[in-house]
């Protein structure tokens, strides 16, 4: 049944019969057979179909929650046993906000030196979207802020307090200043993250608490783009300080701190609740609290 379930959990996923068959690496038919031997099993219609995906049934939906909590379970089993004849070992998959994706190359540069058998997986995710990853076990861990989406029951160790830098070109006018006040930006060509990250919606409450609207001419789900939009000239973008020192490394630009409105947010691991968790997650939580501590 545990196979069907994950077969299952894929389709919801994925909301398409045929992508699901191809993320499990199994044929269409064989798909559709595992989901129709399920709902036997169980006695409920759990998929709403005619020549394509429909939704949940009730029934669907109530089943969706125990699948989750089921083949989490047996996740857990099989890393448990592995762990214990083997130490730890398998596979982590991460996702992290942009800004914090320096962090996990950190985290994960950490961990493997003490656990070289574990590999990683990080992928650049909305602080949304994680939440969603986590729930549908699509993820065993995020990089994410701690203090602003609603976060459910999770467990989480704080890595660092995300503080602002204005980074514009050598020799634009803010270049060479000590600290620029997020009112001074008004009228600014600014390039900044797209509305649907988390760090945008920061800042927008940053420059509403000056009362300016911040004019965003370029903008952008990667911090990449940023960097080589200001280097280009003409532009400044606003980053939290450790991706601006990473991205303004050898490059032609300054960085320079933002004072004043909100106080800083916390940024952290977060994981699934369980107890216990996994081994691996276990450990991974632990160097997480160790990173935390020295940042």
């Amino acid at each position: 049944m545990i196979d069907k379930l994950e077969m299952f959990i894929a389709v919801v996923q994925e909301a398409h019969f045929g992508r699901a068959a191809v993320r499990i690496g199994i044929t269409q038919p064989s798909l559709s057979a595992g989901i129709k031997q399920l709902e036997e099993q169980l006695g409920v219609q759990l998929i709403f179909r005619g020549s394509r995906y429909g939704g949940l049934t009730p029934e669907g939906q109530a089943t969706l929650v125990w699948a989750r909590r089921i083949v989490g379970d047996a996740r857990q089993l099989r890393e448990e046993m592995r762990a214990k004849r083997h130490g730890l070992s398998g596979q982590l998959r991460i996702a992290a906000i942009p800004t914090a994706l320096t962090w996990a190359a950190r985290l994960c540069h950490r961990f493997n030196a003490k656990h070289p058998k574990v590999r990683f997986t990080i992928l650049s995710r909305t602080s949304i979207e994680i939440l969603s990853m986590l729930d549908n076990l699509e993820i065993d861990a995020g990089i994410s802020y701690l203090d602003n989406e609603p976060m459910g029951r999770v467990s989480m160790e704080p890595l660092y307090e995300e503080r602002y830098m204005l980074v514009c070109a050598k020799g634009a006018h803010f270049a060479g200043s000590k600290s620029v006040g997020w009112d001074e930006l008004a009228g600014e060509r600014l390039c900044l993250l797209t509305p649907d990250m988390q760090n945008r919606r920061i800042i927008n409450r940053n420059f509403a608490a000056v009362e300016v609207t911040p004019e965003a001419w370029i903008e952008s789900n990667s911090t990449v783009v940023l960097m080589a939009t200001v280097e280009a000239g003409g532009w400044v973008t606003v980053l939290p300080e450790d991706a601006a020192r990473f991205h303004a490394s050898g490059k032609n630009v300054d960085l320079i701190p933002l004072v004043g409105t909100e106080p800083a947010h916390s940024v952290g691991l977060v994981a699934p609740w369980r107890e216990p968790h996994t081994p691996v997650l276990e450990s991974l939580l632990r160097e997480a609290r160790r990173l935390g501590a020295e940042a």
